[in-house]
């Protein structure tokens, strides 16, 4: 059994352990979806590692030749094998930075795909919860731009070792006869190191500080553009204040820039003045010994380049681990949201394959996660299999909030549900859910056509006749059958311009479709005609018995036609049931609440 557990409370990591942890995590990925990516790395380090050898070795060979010797042929050799080596490595690296390219490209979607994959499979409790949105943005924003995903930390893992094959090639040239240059060198290094890892510490928080901001301009400036807000934006003149809302948050994203970049320059600064000092010491040190005959010129040369690669190699090595750490800290934030622990209890129990299932609320208590307020209190209700149940009630009341705890979206905070009298925590969440065909008042169709909307993952296996009938007794069959692609017709114009719009009724009438194919023995409906003109909710209603047959239909509604329909009548109240029986004995209660809902919306129709 799957057991709820917390991040709060948990110490923050060190570095060394994100960065071991998020590299771990990331490769074992890569390893996993494609293992050729670390030859192609193993390859390049070598090569890379090689190239600057060739230079140092031969450019003192060639300026000794020139001073010296003189020999045509060896000049030419030298120069031949420099110029050839170099153009080699070049085009050997330049082929694995296309194959790098192409395969970092393919470890970006299967990172953006994970994400989506977990957003879409995790706790419903997760994603009405503001740090799991902010952690999913920070998810999202930490393996694209700031990390640079798998490619991005293997790069800098690659760039460290082949540094390291440098290094010791140049180091062992130069500890042999100018450690003074190695000290230089150390000194140096040293002094930035400290001075980047301060700047690196600045842009770490502000990349916190940044998720959250983000997530908010993005939806200003992607979500608001959106033509499903088109009527209301123009109807409410409300294009101003949504241009004020994103350039508020502009500025505010545009002075975290700048106070970031005010903070990282005196650092830079200083970096830049320890490398002048530096370099002025090395060329003293190797003017000097050239002065006084003690090197020739082309050591002089060699030494030179030597100093400046073992520097640039100690260099990428200290600011490539920095690197690391910093990229792995962006990073670290997509291994957080890959591993945000479960809210909800995961039972193994399977259904039994039975007529009749008696669903049954035992003293249940409810409250969203980090709020105070009860919006249900110790609610009991029996649910029988084949009745009808209307939840009535005003707005606040807990109605859909009963639908959400029954789907078990949300467990309860104190009592217990019960199927056929077993605690619905007991049961697999996924086979739990088999027993309930939903369709709540904010429903959504997606960019899919007609019949992947309502087949959705068996749209291929099902007959269209079988789609057809359903669409029929919804009262779609008709529309459908007027177009050109029939149920092959995407349902909006987003990725096909041969789609649909479909009217908000029409979208109604097909997500009632789709709870209808999905067959299970309990039918919610939450809301489900409040997009219907009234004929047409009559004639949902009237085709009601056929539409579900024998199955279990629990209705929620504010307009009451639906009760007349049913057998039992729940209305909700101060967090519990208030009234509860048929429309018959409900509406003669002349004070109760129902007979007073039912008496103000039948004044209109009288």
């Amino acid at each position: 059994m799957r057991k709820k557990t917390s991040t709060k409370g948990k110490e923050e990591q060190g570095d060394i352990a994100i960065t071991l942890k998020t590299i771990r995590y990331l490769f074992k990925i890569a390893w996993q979806h494609k293992p050729s990516i670390f030859i192609i790395y193993a390859i390049n380090i070598i090569v890379v590692a090689i190239k600057p050898f060739i230079n140092i070795v031969f450019t003192k060979l060639i300026i000794d030749e020139l001073l010296g010797g003189k020999s045509i042929e060896k000049i030419i050799l030298y120069v031949a094998i420099t110029v050839g080596g170099n153009a080699l490595v070049n085009m050997i690296e330049n082929l694995l930075n296309e194959l790098k390219g192409i395969n970092a490209d393919s470890m970006d979607k299967l990172l953006s795909r994970l994400i989506s994959q977990k957003a879409l499979s995790m706790d419903f409790e997760n994603t009405e919860n503001k740090q799991v949105l902010d952690q999913l943005e920070k998810a999202k924003t930490g393996i694209s731009g700031y990390s640079g995903g798998i490619d991005g930390i293997a790069s800098s893992v690659s760039m460290i070792i082949q540094n390291v094959l440098i290094l010791l090639g140049a180091g062992v040239l130069i500890i042999i006869r100018f450690p003074i240059l190695l000290i230089i060198l150390v000194v140096s290094l040293m002094i930035r190191t400290f001075l980047q890892s301060k700047n690196n510490a600045i842009e770490i928080e502000f990349f916190k500080k940044l998720s959250h901001i983000n997530r908010a301009f993005g939806y200003y400036f992607w979500e608001l553009d959106n033509f499903k807000f088109a009527k209301d934006v123009r109807l409410y003149s409300a294009d101003d204040v949504i241009i004020d809302k994103a350039d508020s948050h502009l500025l505010t994203m545009t002075d975290w820039w700048r106070e970031m970049a005010e903070q990282g320059s005196k650092y830079n600064a200083a970096s830049g003045i320890t490398d002048s000092i530096r370099d002025g010491l090395v060329y003293l040190v190797l003017g000097l010994n050239a002065l006084r005959k003690i090197i020739s010129i082309g050591d002089f040369s060699m030494y030179l380049i030597a100093t400046n690669t073992l520097n640039s190699s100690m260099g990428d090595i200290t600011f490539g681990m920095q690197d690391i750490v910093k990229r792995c800290h962006y990073a670290y934030e997509f291994v957080k949201f890959m591993e945000y622990p479960s809210a909800m209890e995961n039972g193994d129990k399977t259904l039994q394959v039975k007529e009749n299932h008696t669903i049954e609320f035992r003293n249940v208590s409810f409250r969203y996660p980090r709020t105070e307020n009860y919006v249900l209190k110790n609610l009991s209700l029996k649910i029988h299999s084949g009745e009808r149940l209307s939840v009535v009630g005003l707005n606040g009341a807990g109605k859909t909030t009963f639908i959400k705890l029954l789907c078990r979206l949300y467990d309860v905070s104190d009592g217990e549900i019960l199927l056929d009298g077993i605690n619905i925590k007991e049961y697999d969440t996924n086979e739990y859910r088999k027993m309930f065909s939903v369709v709540f008042q904010d429903f959504k169709l997606l960019a899919f056509t007609v019949k992947e909307n309502i087949a959705l993952a068996n749209s291929e296996n099902v007959p269209d006749e079988e789609v057809m009938e359903l669409l029929k007794l919804t009262g779609m069959s008709d529309a459908i059958a007027s177009l050109d692609k029939r149920l092959n017709t995407p349902t909006f114009k987003t990725y096909d311009e041969g789609g649909t719009e479909f009217s908000g009724g029409e979208q109604q009438k097909i997500a009632i479709t789709r709870a209808l194919y999905k067959d299970s023995p309990v039918v919610i409906l939450d809301e489900p005609t409040a997009a219907l003109d009234p004929v047409a909710e009559y004639e949902i209603y009237r085709h009601f018995d056929t539409l579900i047959g024998d199955k279990t239909a629990i209705y929620i509604s504010h307009r009451l036609s639906s009760c007349k329909f049913s057998d039992r009548i729940a209305v909700f109240s101060g967090g519990g049931i208030a009234e509860y029986g048929t429309h018959d004995e409900l509406v003669t209660h002349k004070d109760g609440i129902y007979a007073e809902m039912f008496g103000a919306q039948a004044q209109y129709y009288v």
